[in-house]
This record gives structure tokens, C-alpha cells and sequence, in this order.
């Protein structure tokens, strides 16, 4: 009865990754030989990832992008673009944004073949 409490608690605070991870837990026997710190790390780390998708679920809703299903992977990198991979690649790491720098892309978006 302790558990459902306590999941209970946790899902009123909205720490509904830290529930999760805690339910999967009590159906592990093997959980039992880990350290109270490394399971507790595992908690944090179910709440931290699912707010980090939550989030990023919702700003990509937010943006209405034009091209929502885009992909990096995606990308036309065939001679007459302009662009190396290795360059797209290095703005694709988003170390750019990390570092305050801004940048700039001029020219046409679309190549004719």
C-alpha cells in the first residue's frame, strides 16, 4: 500500500517520469542489488528525459515549422549546392548556438536539376 502512495504523490507533484521509472522498479527483482543512489539516479534520469521530450514536443508544435518531418539525414549535399557535409554537419551539432555565435544563410534554397 506504501508504493500506490507513494506513486500517487508523485504523479500530484507531476513527476510522472520519476512514477514510471519507480513502477518499473518494483517489477524488477534484480533492482534490489543496486545501491540506493544508483536507483535513485535512474529516477532523476526517467523525470529529466521525459521533461526534455515534453518540452521539446511542444516548442516543435509551437514553431508550426513548414517542414515538421524534416531530417539532417535528409539532406542534398550533391555538387553545385554550395555547401560541404562536413560544414552542414558542424551546424547541424548546434555548437554554434552553444557558443553565441549567430550565422547566416544566403542563397537559393532549392537547386533545379
Amino acid at each position: 500500500m506504501l508504493e500506490h502512495n507513494t506513486l500517487d504523490q508523485l504523479r500530484t507533484l507531476k513527476l510522472h517520469g520519476f512514477a514510471l521509472s519507480l513502477e518499473e522498479q518494483m517489477r524488477q527483482p534484480s533492482i534490489h542489488a543496486m545501491s540506493f543512489e544508483e536507483r535513485l539516479a535512474l529516477l532523476v534520469d526517467r523525470e529529466v528525459n521525459l521533461r526534455t521530450e515534453r518540452k521539446q514536443t511542444r516548442l516543435l508544435q509551437q514553431a508550426q515549422l513548414k517542414f515538421p518531418r524534416a531530417a539532417i539525414e535528409d539532406f542534398d549535399n550533391r555538387t553545385g549546392r554550395g555547401i560541404e557535409r562536413k560544414a552542414f554537419m558542424s551546424l547541424a551539432l548546434s555548437h554554434w548556438i552553444t557558443h553565441g555565435d549567430t550565422i547566416l544563410l544566403t542563397g537559393p534554397t532549392d537547386h533545379a536539376t
